[in-house]
């Protein structure tokens, strides 16, 4: 698979005042290529703390543990995608483009990230507390740690519900129709990374046509 993150350097050192931000970042970067090496039960904090170059005591001061590790791995994920939804949301589409352009964000997004998409998506490592909370909007503490898929999940079916202000119909519950969108487009974003050696028909055709399910499947 294409290499896409950007290299550590071997030995950052210590930060200077001012610069967490990029050490955190460091950490970051340094868990997710442990987790797509080695599989994430079999990295620990010491291996992380030593892929960046600090003490395990060093890394504690950023995260409590390895599972606060992943759900901000997700929180930066989901971030890119809600970045996205905005700027579709102030491109006053009406609620179909929307819809559509939506969905072709998301494919994009995960098409030219694949490992990043893989990670959050598709390893089996959701974190407890995503789990457990799922992505109810009225449960959404933007607070916590974990909460951006929720707040995109939220999005999502926000949209939906102007779809059907504006007189369109659904054939679903907002949020029935909104899964409902997610699996459709998640299923063929899976199916290509999976097998990207495939002899797929062409890849436009594809994406457009599962656009066009996923809209036609839910608004009338």
């Amino acid at each position: 698979m294409e290499e896409i993150l950007p290299a550590l350097p071997s030995s950052p050192g210590r930060k200077r005042r001012g610069e967490g931000h990029t050490r955190r970042d460091e950490i970051l970067v340094a868990a997710k290529e442990l987790f797509l090496e080695e599989g994430y039960a079999a990295t620990t904090i010491r291996k992380i703390a030593d892929r960046v170059g600090v003490s395990a005591p060093a890394l504690y001061l950023y995260f409590a543990d390895k599972e606060a590790i992943m759900l901000a791995l997700c929180d930066q994920t989901f971030g890119f995608l809600i970045e996205e939804m905005g700027r579709i949301d102030r491109a006053n589409l009406n609620p179909v483009e929307s819809l559509r352009a939506c969905g072709a964000a998301y494919i994009k997004f995960g098409l030219e990230h694949p490992r990043e998409y893989w990670l959050t998506f598709m390893s089996g490592n959701t974190p407890k507390p995503i789990k457990a909370r799922g992505h109810k909007p009225e449960e959404i503490d933007a607070t916590k740690p974990g909460a951006t898929g929720a707040i995109a999940f939220a999005k999502l079916v926000e949209q939906l519900k102007t779809a059907e202000a504006a007189g369109l119909k659904l054939k679903y519950p907002a949020d029935t129709a909104a899964e409902l969108c997610w699996m459709g487009l998640h299923g063929l974003v899976a199916a290509l990374i999976n097998n990207p050696e495939f002899p797929w028909t062409k890849r436009d055709e594809l994406v457009d046509g599962m656009l066009d399910m996923v809209t036609e499947g839910v608004i009338t």
